[in-house]
Order: C-alpha cells, then structure tokens, then sequence
C-alpha cells in the first residue's frame, strides 16, 4: 500500500477512563497517512510510531471529522471504540487534513454502494424482502499486529458482503454491523483489560501484605515511643514540683534580699549619727561587708535558680514537641493502615 496523503501531527487519544481527557500518544509529532488497501477496498488512516501503529483507523461512510479549535481536529473510530485526536502546526495543515478526509469518506461510501451493487449482481437469489431475513452480526477475528481483519476464506467474505446489504435492508430499529463489531471489541478490550488487573492485583497482594507487616511493625515501635514519653511526661510532672519549689525559693530570697536592703539602709544612717564611735563603726562596717557578701551570694543562687528554671522550661518544650511529632506520625500510619486494609477489602471483593 502506497499513501494517498501525508502529513505530521501530534496524536491524541481519549482517556477510556473518563472519556474527557486527552492522553498523547507520542512525545513528539508524527506522520499521518491515508492508504487505500485494494484487497479489502477500504481507505485507513494510519500513523506508526517506532514499531507500533499509533492510529489504524477504517474510514466508514458514517464517520465525520469536527474541527474543535484552529489547529486541532478529532473523529470517532467504533471498530477501535476510541476517539483520534490530532493537533497541527498551523490551520492550513488542519483544512488539508479536513479536506481529504471529507474526499475519502466519500470514495469509501462510492467503494461500499459499488461493492453492494456488484454483490446484488452476482446473488440475485438473495433478492428478499425485509421481513424474511433476521439481524446477524459479522464474524470478525484479530489478525497479526493491531489490524483487525475479516476472515480471508472466499466463503466468510461472501457471506459478509450478502449479511452486510441484508442488514441495510432491515428497519431502523436493526442493529448495523458497526455497532455490533464495536460491542465485540469493546467487551473483548474489557475483558483483557480485566485479566491483566486480575494478574496485577494478584501478584502484589504478597507484597501489600509485606508492606502491612511493616507499618504493624512500625506502629508497635511508635506505640512503645509513645509510652517512654509518657513515663517521660510522669517526670516532667515531678520537674513541675520541682518548678514550684524554686519559684518558692526565689520569693523568699527576694523577700530576704529586700529585708537586707532596709537593714543596709537603717545601718548606713546609723552609721552617719553615729560616727564618733569608732568601734561600733567598725563593726558596722564589718556587718555592711558581710550583708553585702550575703547579699552577692543570694544574687548567686538566684541567678542559678532562674537558669535551672529555664532549662526545665526548654526540657518540657522539647519533650512536648517530640510526643506532639510521634502522635502525628501515628496519626499518619493509621491511615495509611486504612488505607491499604480498604484495598484489600476491595481485593477480596
């Protein structure tokens, strides 16, 4: 087969999944032909990327090519139950496309009614009428590659062509020979796609359960962390005690200190009415001395009694920042648990 027409696109598929989406079928752009096949007399748009047939689409008389924006246009295959897309470099190359697609659309619809023609011809005892004749599908099988083929005996072909123009005869209410090659491709396309989920959830089972056994591990380890910061947290009860009795201490060195500084006070007065006696103001001082001394040395403790308070505040924090952490992690596990105990609920089902 030799191509009719050439030119390059970006190639597009629908998402089955949500019929909504477009998933590219390349990273690149791609040459998109139509070919005429002699043999079977049909026109087919085929585009192959590396050693596989991107798009092998038949063009059928019912098929219509809708331009969705200035470089992109899509069509309906039923025989591959997919919808082609195709974005072009610029709106010329798009009109091009639209327009040998209109052409061979046509000359396939000339091919069919000339096929039919030539069929009536050489069967004129298949001249019947509507009513006498019942509705059956076409018998169609997967060939090598992605072409999907008619059977190749004469017999099947001639009987294809004769059930093919009975069905044309049929009332609107029959069902045409694509809509029921499209049924059949699609269940079997169902089907597959089913036996290859079935496989893939079978061979990760073990490997989920692994994966479960794991985060049971983990959740153990994480529970036994919990309850080491617990008892860690029934120390932290006793470093609160020890908070308040500190702070307790701390008042009465301030009260104490502030009583020393009144005796200081009283003292240096009395020392300036007094300053004659010179052993009393000996003493005085003596008394002053130590007073001070005592007085540096309760700044001391003081001093030492704030900082062990602000260590036992920063150990608390601390503390209360790690169980905050471990009870997030748990948090998550547990849901990852659920998570993976609903898909193998789903499994099961």
């Amino acid at each position: 087969e030799q191509p009719i027409f050439s030119t390059r696109a970006h190639v597009f598929q629908i998402d089955p999944a949500t019929k909504r989406n477009w998933i590219p079928a390349s990273k690149h752009a791609l040459t998109v032909s139509y070919f005429y096949d002699a043999t079977r007399n049909v026109y087919r748009i085929i585009s192959v990327g590396g050693t596989k047939a991107i798009i092998n689409s038949t063009i059928t008389p019912n098929m219509t090519f809708t331009k969705t924006s200035q470089k992109f246009g899509q069509w309906a295959d039923s025989r591959a139950n997919t919808v082609y897309g195709l974005g072009f470099a610029s709106e010329q190359h798009l009109s091009q496309f639209a327009e040998k697609f209109q052409e061979v659309k046509e000359a396939a619809r000339l091919a069919r009614e000339k096929s039919q023609d030539k069929t009536e011809l050489t069967n004129p005892a298949l001249s019947i009428t509507s009513h006498q004749v019942l509705p059956s599908p076409i018998i169609s099988s997967n060939g090598p590659g992605e072409d999907k083929l008619f059977r190749s005996q004469s017999a099947d072909v001639e009987i294809s062509t004769e059930k093919e123009r009975l069905k044309k005869m049929l009332s609107e209410g029959s069902v045409s020979e694509v809509q029921w090659e499209a049924e059949f491709f699609s269940l079997q396309d169902n089907n597959s796609k089913l036996v290859a989920a079935l496989h893939e959830a079978n061979a990760n089972v073990d490997q989920w359960k692994k994966q479960l056994a794991a985060y049971q591990e983990e959740t153990e380890t994480l529970r036994q962390r919990v309850a080491e910061l617990e008892s860690q947290g029934a120390h932290d009860s006793s470093s609160e005690n020890n908070k308040e009795e500190l702070s307790q201490t701390l008042e009465e060195l301030e009260l104490l200190i502030k009583a020393k500084d009144e005796e200081i006070q009283m003292l240096k007065s009395q020392k300036c009415s007094r300053w004659e006696a010179e052993g009393e103001r000996e003493e005085t001082l003596q008394k002053l001395q130590e007073l001070e001394a005592r007085n540096a040395e309760l700044e001391r403790r003081l001093h030492l009694a704030e900082q062990t308070l602000a260590e036992t505040l920063s150990e608390r924090e601390k503390i209360q920042n790690e169980v905050t952490k471990v009870a997030e992690i748990m948090d998550v596990k547990i849901f990852e648990l659920s998570e993976i105990r609903q898909g193998l609920a789903k499994l099961v089902e």
